[in-house]
């Protein structure tokens, strides 16, 4: 086959490229990895979001594959070292869900400040009350904005048109860059100095062993008391056991997440706290943010396949094999 598809991947791009080329899409196969390293021994290229975990193993068993298509940015699901030890092309536009998600991000904001999840069903059970319902602005508060990179730095600037002030933290990004400057943000030395005085945390890191419920018992200890927190990144970043005892305690006031450490979650604490918005990973779902995608890994494909240089490629952008 040409590409191989182990995910529940619909969309006119693909369909295109089906027009083109031999596509094999079995949306159960990610769940499955000896079934998975089997079939890709095939595959010229393997398309996948996130649910798939592209190990070295998998790898190393599709001696065909020149690539490899994320559709999606966080690069967590896939071993790239091992492809590019093995000169397999990796291909995700990293832009494509930017929007999405940062405007995602200052929606949470919005339903926590003024409490519309709460609203919107005290309402519905026919009720009217304004005064349990009394919310907070955002100007004036401070944003701690952790991961400065393409979504974390819109998601200060959208911030600051709500007259919020922004601190961050970024180990890769220096105070004078451009970067740190486009956003408007104060860019601090420490994650802790960055927390101390916000009234919102938003976090935006890549999941890496350093990252890795980074947001733990003392981190949520150094966010100033009565705090909102927002994860719209991935969920392994927090230590969720750390999250439930901070938002019973009442060292936070309350929390947003988008992602979870496993997806779809078991029914637990945080599901049943007044306080918390849960929402199933939606940040890139919105139409612009999935065409984007899917039409930037489509045409990489093709171009891959047909011989020509790739134009998201994150190792390389012709396969070495």
């Amino acid at each position: 086959m040409d590409i191989l598809i182990c995910e529940e991947l619909r969309a006119s791009a693909i369909e295109r490229l089906a027009r083109k080329y031999q596509v094999v899409s079995d949306g159960r196969l990610w769940q499955e990895p000896a079934r998975l390293r089997e079939t890709v021994a095939d595959a010229r290229v393997l398309m996948v979001r996130n649910q798939t975990q592209v190990t070295a193993d998998v790898l190393e068993a599709a001696t065909k594959l020149v690539g490899v298509g994320r559709l999606g940015v966080g690069l967590d699901n896939i071993d790239l070292s091992a492809a590019s030890r093995l000169g397999i092309v990796v291909i995700a536009p990293l832009n494509a869900n930017a929007t999405s998600v940062a405007e995602l991000t200052i929606g949470l904001i919005l339903a926590m400040a003024r409490k519309i999840p709460q609203a919107d069903c005290s309402t519905k059970q026919g009720n009217w009350d304004r005064k349990g319902c009394t919310g907070i602005e955002l100007a004036g508060k401070t944003l701690a904005v952790c991961g400065l990179g393409r979504i974390g730095g819109l998601v200060a600037k959208l911030a600051c048109a709500f007259a919020m002030k922004v601190t961050a933290f970024d180990p890769f990004i220096k105070p004078d860059s451009p970067v740190a400057r486009k956003s408007g943000a104060l860019l601090c030395d420490t994650m802790e100095a960055a927390l101390t005085q916000a009234d919102f945390v938003s976090v935006h890191l890549p999941l890496t062993a350093e990252t890795r419920k980074v947001f733990s018992e003392k981190m949520f200890t150094a966010i100033k008391p009565g705090a909102y927190f927002i994860n719209t990144s991935r969920g392994a970043v927090v230590d969720e056991a750390a999250l439930v005892e901070a938002l019973q305690s009442g060292r936070l006031a309350g929390a947003a997440l988008d992602v979870r450490e496993l997806e779809p979650p078991t029914r637990g604490t945080l599901e049943s706290m007044p306080n918390v918005i849960l929402t199933p990973h939606i940040g890139s779902f919105t139409t612009e943010a999935q065409q984007r995608t899917f039409d930037a890994v489509a045409t990489d494909v093709d171009r891959l396949l047909s011989g020509q240089p790739v134009l998201n490629a994150v190792n390389f952008d012709r396969p070495k094999r």
